[in-house]
């Protein structure tokens, strides 16, 4: 018997992953699995840039609101989820079809996840008050030295990641990078055919800024607001993410709002660099370099799949 298909979108932050997700589910007779670490969480809705309902087609969109803020919703968490979810989806006759640019996801999903070593409080305290005396910057640097791959994907503010990293090398004496070697994905037995989507810098750029000035003419710092009204507290995970870290600090008067938005546009752009490092050492990807919005780019790909022979009316022949 043939293996069950699945379609993955992938690719840095606005290059129109969403649009031709959407529109390949239509011809597919698709369902969307999103791969978004950031809109799994409930309540954060314009700055993680959440399909509207709206502009989702009636395509049923999946792992989105699924996690409440209070809670860490891992790497782990989400590989299992979306296994099981995918594989409902097949069992009904449709065709998943993966869509976001988180890499870890992605990775977890389709090469399998790699646990870790249980936490180390004495060391943790230790890597704790080297950020606190000296920066996060500090914990980036010494991560560079002694697992560069990880220190490229992990942005030098990301305290909770760089001290996870750094914790696996020193207790183990081997790199987050080596162990993923050794992981199964939970899909092992499905065929997984996945496109990137990429488009010039200057396109993102200006893609971007058009994005984060639309966040906060539709409300984005409102949000946060009744966010933290709710009861939410500042520390929650999702508060650590692009947009709306920026925004909250924003609020608690750290910077005006043009020098917010600025930053937010400027940290994006840092962002979807990081993405692309990361998609490209992934394998068997099949690049695209143009914008998923593009009837062009949906003629392609459609194409592509139809040699495959990943048929519009299901998902396995």
């Amino acid at each position: 018997m043939e293996r069950p298909a699945l379609i993955a979108i992938v690719g840095p932050t606005a290059t129109g992953k969403s649009a031709l997700g959407i529109a390949l589910a239509q011809h597919f007779n698709g369902e969307v699995v999103a791969c978004d670490s950031t809109a799994v969480y409930r309540m954060f809705d314009i700055g993680t840039d959440k399909v509207p309902l709206a502009e989702q087609r009636g395509i049923p969109h999946h792992l989105v609101d699924v996690a409440d803020p209070t809670q860490e919703y891992s790497a782990a968490h989400y590989a299992r989820d979306a296994a099981t979810v995918i594989r409902d989806i097949t069992a009904r006759g449709k065709q998943p079809i993966l869509v976001g640019g988180t890499g870890l996801y992605y990775r977890s999903l389709t090469r399998g996840f790699f646990p870790g070593p249980t936490r180390d409080e004495a060391m943790r305290a230790r890597l704790e008050r080297i950020a606190a005396c000296r920066g996060s910057e500090r914990l980036h640097r010494l991560l560079a030295r002694v697992d560069p791959d990880s220190a490229v994907r992990i942005s030098a503010r990301d305290r909770k990641r760089l001290i996870r990293a750094l914790e696996v090398y020193y207790l183990t004496g081997r790199t987050l990078t080596s162990h993923f070697t050794d992981t199964r994905s939970p899909l092992d037995d499905y065929r997984v055919v996945t496109f990137a989507l990429q488009i010039p810098p200057e396109a993102t750029a200006e893609r971007v800024a058009r994005r984060v000035d639309a966040q906060f003419e539709q409300g984005l710092l409102d949000e946060i607001r009744g966010i933290l009204s709710a009861g939410v507290p500042p520390e929650a995970h999702p508060f650590t993410g692009l947009v709306y870290r920026q925004a909250l600090e924003h609020l608690r008067g750290v910077r005006d709002e043009a020098a917010t938005r600025e930053l937010i546009v400027r940290e994006n752009r840092q962002y979807s660099r990081r993405q692309l490092i990361w998609f490209r050492k992934e394998p068997n990807l099949q690049w695209i370099h143009a914008a998923g919005e593009r009837a062009e780019t949906f003629e392609d790909v459609a194409r592509a799949l139809t040699l495959l022979e990943i048929r519009p009316d299901a998902s396995v022949p």
